[in-house]
């Protein structure tokens, strides 16, 4: 990534914190009925607004969100606590092994009706990254759901002719957008749907497409499929594709619905494409600062890549290689054909990575020998994470982690992307076995610069050890921050809380 021009940043500062298969079919007739829409709430706001900025020469970024950050425009309940993030994170990795068994995916086809599960789920949006965008003409922002694991976006919109979860703002009116437009059966995109969300589209009696976007943890939305333009940061898309929900159920936060970056074309990041270029980039923040989220050119210097790797379980998902884990510079004794005892998936939406059984004993293994070394005294398990110590994270030496991928590219993780503090006395290893796939997940990628690129067929981490640049806990309570910070090698850094960019 390249820094500003001014070689000035601005930070965005906020205040104090404040598998069931069990479906049920849903009935078509009911989008069909006339209500009275919602009127619009408060005045128009453009997306391009100073929390929309640009960190590269041609691509276009918006400031990404921690879920449970307080400066999040889409908190979720405060009565989430980790526990229950935890059995939620679950919830979404049993999902995902569910995708990936073909047998399990076939039998969920309904073509005689869009069907939609009977409990609202939570674990889709426990996990994601805020965002915010702007949708019609004139342009509303709103704020929505970052997930690399999906490829539809959708909004709430009104009337919510059957149910809208909570959200700050109002829903998205249609009828305010000048360039708003259903999209009838016969398009090409309600073709693209069965790919796009593994259920088959369906038909109103107007003619209209009906999508359903379920996630196998009980959370779905249903609705229209539409298009409108889309405004990310200062760049408009006109005739962006995505579904406009009637019937919106699960824990989403406050949110306002979800953008999609999956390897589909019918994801944000495929629409962009011919304008942007075929790549994205983030840096998931802390829930104590902001990260990125951009679209288009990054510099690829900066970078080491690993190939992503073609399956056919899903064409979809952003499969990758793991070749090895170290701590403490140690290598794990473990085979090479352990690290490919199941696939592994990097997602922006799973919190607690998850690695090949036999990798994942032997980790722990490893880290508790090396802080029992130090005097660490073990504490009991805590919901899915089995390795625990008593003490902050603070107060333990965490020994240092190495994910290395394909071709070499490596995660250094910190002790904060190791360990977890769950509660005021006990800290855990924040990592789990996996099942069906291995996964790369959030709390590993907290504070790295990640890029897709989709045109190079690879994922990319940044080269640079985030351990060197000094901490910016102070410079974030000032509106802008001179780039002053570097490393010994004279490199100079964007820096965005926590989050980092060159």
């Amino acid at each position: 990534m390249y820094s500003l021009p001014n070689r000035k940043v601005k930070l965005e500062t906020c205040g104090s914190a404040e598998e069931t298969a069990e479906v049920k079919a849903f009935d078509l007739d009911i989008l069909e009925r006339s209500t009275e829409p919602l009127a619009m709430e408060g005045e128009m706001r453009h997306a391009g607004s100073n929390k929309a900025r640009h960190l590269n020469r041609s691509g276009v970024h918006v400031t990404l969100h921690h879920p449970r950050s307080p400066c999040s425009p889409a908190a979720p309940s405060p009565d989430l606590d980790l526990p229950a993030i935890l059995n939620h994170d679950a919830a979404r990795v049993l999902s995902l092994d569910a995708r990936l068994d073909k047998s399990a995916r076939s039998s969920l086809a309904r073509p005689s009706a869009v069907a939609a599960p009977l409990s609202p789920g939570s674990a889709v949006g426990v996990g994601n990254y805020v965002a915010r965008i702007g949708l019609g003409t004139p342009s509303r922002s709103f704020s929505v759901l970052v997930d690399t694991g999906s490829s539809l976006s959708w909004i709430q919109c009104s009337p919510c002719r059957v149910s809208c979860h909570p959200q700050v703002g109002r829903p998205f009116d249609p009828a305010a957008s000048s360039t708003y437009h259903p999209l009838p059966c016969s398009a090409a995109a309600c073709d693209s749907l069965q790919e796009a969300t593994l259920n088959p589209s369906a038909c109103s009696h107007s003619g209209v497409c009906i999508y359903e976007a379920s996630y196998g943890d009980s959370s779905f939305s249903v609705g229209y499929l539409s298009e409108d333009t889309l405004t990310f940061s200062s760049a408009s898309l006109p005739g962006f594709v995505y579904g406009c929900g009637q019937d919106n159920e699960g824990l989403f936060g406050r949110s306002d619905g979800l953008i999609g970056l999956a390897r589909n074309r019918l994801s944000l990041l495929s629409q962009f494409a011919p304008s942007v270029g075929n790549s994205f980039a983030y840096c998931l923040p802390t829930d104590s600062s902001a990260g990125y989220l951009s679209l288009g050119s990054y510099d690829s210097d900066r970078f080491a890549f690993t190939p992503l790797q073609s399956s056919t379980l899903d064409d979809t998902l952003y499969f990758v290689r793991l070749a090895g884990v170290s701590v403490a510079g140690q290598a794990l004794s473990v085979s090479e054909a352990s690290y490919s005892a199941a696939p592994t998936i990097i997602d922006s939406g799973t919190v607690i990575t998850r690695l090949p059984r036999e990798v994942y004993s032997s980790l722990s293994a490893a880290v508790t020998a090396a802080l029992k070394g130090r005097g660490a005294v073990p504490a009991p398990a805590f919901s899915i994470l089995d390795t625990c110590f008593r003490g902050s994270l603070r107060r333990l030496a965490v020994p240092a982690v190495e994910m290395v991928f394909q071709d070499g590219a490596a995660l250094r993780l910190a002790a904060a992307n190791v360990m977890i503090d769950v509660d005021d006395a006990t800290t855990c290893l924040a990592f789990a076995p996996a099942g069906r796939v291995a996964i790369i997940g959030n709390k590993q990628q907290e504070t790295y610069s990640v890029v897709y690129d989709k045109g190079a067929y690879a994922v990319a981490f940044l080269r640079k050890d985030h351990s060197k640049v000094k901490s910016t806990a102070a410079a974030l309570k000032e509106s802008y921050v001179e780039i002053e910070s570097s490393d010994s090698d004279g490199e100079e850094y964007v820096i965005i809380g926590n989050c980092y960019s060159l």
